[in-house]
């Protein structure tokens, strides 16, 4: 018998229920092969049309304009960390790096084995509870890019509104938070994300990446960490990850049927708006990491009055079937991670589990 849970995981996150059906039945037949995608070539003309509809469909659903590149890499939004600075910092200039949280440290702590790097801006005295302000105006013509963390996991803030970096390429990791909202990615000279949050599983990242800024791509790189490379052969030059791929695609179906970004943010709005009332109106009894302007939609972190209670909360939750719930190991508490797949009932059981916890304890 199935097991009914509210998957609230973090990441590899909870996937379409319809999506993973599909996969279910395409498994050992895929198109007609006889074979299922996982024992495709990707050479073949069966893998070809799934490569090429996931990077249709993405540029229809983020509305990405003909001078921007799709690229399916592998090695996470981690790899990516270096792969930046290593392809686009170069000698005499630096990169401005906008420090919200953990990932954000991560990414400037490769950069600097690369080259130069400045701190923008942090909000790391305060605990990360927020989204720090740039101040534009320093951003002079020795800047090779400026880099941000998007939606921040382990705090639950995220960018409300993104910074004008004028000609200095405006480069955002968003691992946790792509198609979950309208963007316009005119503003960014690339966007990268790990597509285990929204997109699909693990074992394949996002990568849209400007012409203006790929021609600036640094000579003498390792083949295999140059955007080039992976640019001039369609992100076909080695043995791609085709079966996440294919995920990637049947993931990206379903949003376009459920109305695109724009409908998938409205029905975010009402998945977290649901959490933030039970923390909220609980007098106190759930504490909010975030403060209320930095508001994750995507990620929302709480904390309740003592280490007991927390561990009881979760122990009971667990019961109930919610998975997922414990808090970073580097911050504690509880986080509910709202992805596009988690459905409106899951947070609505989450909003109904917290204020009958809170009257049972208060």
């Amino acid at each position: 018998m199935k097991k009914n849970v509210y998957n609230f995981n973090a990441g590899p996150s909870a996937l379409p229920k319809s999506v993973l059906e599909k996969a279910q039945r395409e498994l050992l037949n895929f198109d007609d092969t006889g074979m299922s995608v996982m024992e495709l070539s990707h050479r073949s003309k069966a893998y070809e049309s799934v490569h090429q509809e996931a990077k249709s469909l993405l540029k229809k659903l983020l509305d990405i304009p003909d001078n921007y590149q799709v690229l399916f890499l592998q090695g996470g939004a981690s790899l990516q960390f270096s792969m930046i600075p290593m392809n686009f910092l170069h000698e005499g200039k630096k990169a401005g790096y906008v420090l919200s949280g953990s990932w954000s440290e991560k990414a400037l702590k490769e950069a600097k084995l690369i080259g130069e790097t400045t701190t923008l801006a942090t909000s790391k005295e305060q605990k990360y509870r927020s989204i720090p302000t740039i101040n534009e105006n320093s951003l002079a013509d020795d800047y090779a890019y400026v880099h941000i963390t998007s939606n921040n996991t382990i705090y639950g803030t995220q960018w409300q509104s993104f910074p004008d970096t004028g000609d200095v390429p405006l480069i955002a990791d968003m691992s946790s938070d792509l198609l979950s909202r309208p963007l316009d990615i005119k503003k960014f000279g690339m966007i990268y994300a790990g597509a285990q949050k929204n997109l699909g599983p693990s074992g394949v990242t996002v990568a849209i990446i400007r012409d203006d800024l790929l021609a600036g791509v640094k000579e003498q790189l390792p083949t295999m960490l140059s955007y080039s490379t992976h640019v001039k052969a369609d992100s076909l030059y080695h043995t791609p990850p085709t079966f996440a791929i294919y995920m990637l695609r049947n993931v990206l179906s379903w949003a376009d049927t459920q109305g695109g970004a724009i409908a998938l943010e409205e029905y975010n709005e009402q998945k977290a708006q649901l959490i933030y009332e039970a923390i909220d109106t609980s007098n106190g009894f759930y504490q909010g990491h975030a403060t209320e302007d930095s508001r994750s939609k995507m990620t929302v972190t709480f904390t309740l009055p003592t280490d007991e209670l927390t561990k009881a909360f979760l122990e009971e939750a667990t019961h109930y079937g919610f998975v997922g719930l414990g808090g970073h190991r580097s911050v504690g508490g509880c986080r509910a991670s709202i992805y596009n797949a988690v459905p409106l009932e899951a947070c609505q059981a989450l909003h109904s589990f917290m204020n009958d916890f809170r009257r049972k304890h208060v």
